[in-house]
């Protein structure tokens, strides 16, 4: 039998709460994070934890964000206004600005009259993707308040990245605000390493709570068993088990971000350094290693991705990162890229064809490198420019952690790459290892301090 999550006994509200969604109420960490099986009882959970703070904070701004305006128009949406509107009658929501209004709890009115007065609480609402985005909204949507709790709703979907997080802590600083977080596993991305691993370590500020879909006594064991049977384990595990799993195509599994993600450090002036470069119309990648020589390790300090450029101003950028850096080598493209080199070249930096066009042999040397534990990645090494370019991926750790192959239709791996044009910044780390690992000669040398 179905049992709702809200019941009005008596003119009193009761919330019959499931044991996954009870660690999550009593939890008093700063952020709180939901990790569970689909039709869980996550997005439902948001607004009865957002009341609360509104409750202990009182008169501010607060922040409901979920992944994409589909998403915010079908299922965000419709349980904020029916929480706040239609349970408690406390709230009215502006259409034109998105926003549910909070009755003074004092007189037990509203006190705007338009949608722009002062009011005694605003709930803003918005979408990730809608406020990633330039225009009306802007840095807009998510960087025009100052609140002093959020939920976020759907963070592990691919559209909601880690600047659109990272824009709702910036809101929450001032106050040092709460946030609840809430997804399904869609993904190995940005939340494993700013939330997950976080709170694996034992950081204070953050709480995991994970609990399969069966947690919630309303959803049928048999579409669990059905889901079991007929899905690859990977996906099973993440999307109805909410544990982080790898897919059997997975390339780069050896890769773990607790031992291959290192502090930045002081890179000493004597170490060579290599770049590897992925040309591209619309992208265009670096990424740069610095090599510890009486260790055999390379570090990953810096990764680009910029698209609008032409090939000499991408020149232009790499040559200023380079000005006080020993660059002993750049390298990259493929074997029809041959007027990026020339482009490249005459902006100033020869860059060497990679010694081999083939993807699999550069991949076993990355592979080879991870397992040895002779790479690692600075966990700032992603730089960001004016120079835009949409990607799939919000960084170099999310192409590592989603690298795969395709899989045939017994689930099991083939030889060909998933969505293999768009891991640029793996590419140019192909090429920077290739040639870092190269045998040098007196002609392979080149140094922008000419």
């Amino acid at each position: 039998m179905k049992q709702e999550l809200v019941e009005i006994k008596d003119g009193k509200i009761i919330l019959n709460m499931h044991p996954g969604q009870i660690r999550a109420w009593k939890s008093t960490k700063r952020f709180v994070c939901i990790l569970s099986g689909t039709q869980a009882g996550k997005t439902s959970f948001t607004p009865f934890w957002l009341y609360r703070e509104i409750q202990r904070c009182g008169g501010f701004d607060y922040l409901a964000v979920t992944s994409t305006f589909d998403l915010f128009k079908m299922k965000f949406l419709p349980e904020m206004r029916n929480f706040f509107e239609n349970i408690l009658s406390i709230g009215r929501y502006w259409a034109s600005e998105r926003i549910i209004e909070i009755k003074n709890p004092e007189t037990g009115l509203f006190q705007a009259t338009i949608a722009s007065d002062p009011m005694w609480a605003r709930i803003i609402l918005r979408s990730a993707v809608a406020g990633a985005k330039k225009g009306k909204e802007g840095v807009g949507g998510l960087e025009s308040s100052t609140v002093m709790a959020a939920v976020v709703d759907e963070c592990g979907l691919d559209e909601f990245s880690v600047s659109a997080w990272e824009s709702i802590l910036r809101r929450l600083s001032l106050h040092e605000g709460r946030a609840l977080l809430t997804t399904t596993l869609y993904n190995i991305n940005w939340m494993k390493r700013e939330i997950y691993n976080r709170w694996e370590q034992g950081d204070p500020d953050y709480d995991v709570i994970q609990f399969s879909s069966v947690m919630n006594p309303s959803f049928p064991r048999s579409e669990f068993e059905r889901a079991r049977r007929t899905l690859p384990a990977f996906k099973f595990d993440m999307l109805y088990r909410a544990q982080y799993s790898h897919p059997a195509g997975m390339i780069y599994h050896d890769f773990n971000e607790s031992m291959h993600v290192v502090k930045p450090f002081l890179i000493p002036a004597e170490w060579p350094r290599y770049v590897g470069i992925d040309f591209g119309a619309l992208h265009t990648s670096t990424v740069w290693l610095a090599e510890d020589i009486t260790k055999k390790a390379f570090f990953v300090y810096r990764c680009t991705l910029e698209g609008n450029l032409t090939s000499r101003q991408h020149a232009a950028a790499a040559l200023k990162r380079a000005a006080k850096e020993r660059v002993v080598n750049w390298c990259g493209g493929s074997k029809s890229e041959k007027q990026f080199r020339m482009d490249w070249k005459e902006a100033g930096i020869n860059v060497l064809k990679p010694p081999f066009y083939d993807v699999e042999p550069g991949i076993d040397r990355v592979i080879e490198l991870l397992r040895e534990k002779r790479i690692f990645f600075f966990d700032d090494c992603e730089e960001h420019s004016d120079a835009t370019s949409t990607s799939e991926f919000s960084n170099i750790f999310d192409e590592l952690n989603q690298y795969s192959r395709k899989l045939d239709a017994n689930g099991e791996p083939t030889a060909e790459i998933s969505m293999k044009d768009k891991y640029h910044r793996l590419d140019a780390l192909r090429y920077a290892i290739l040639c870092a690992l190269q045998p040098a000669t007196a002609s392979f040398f080149y140094s922008v301090t000419r």
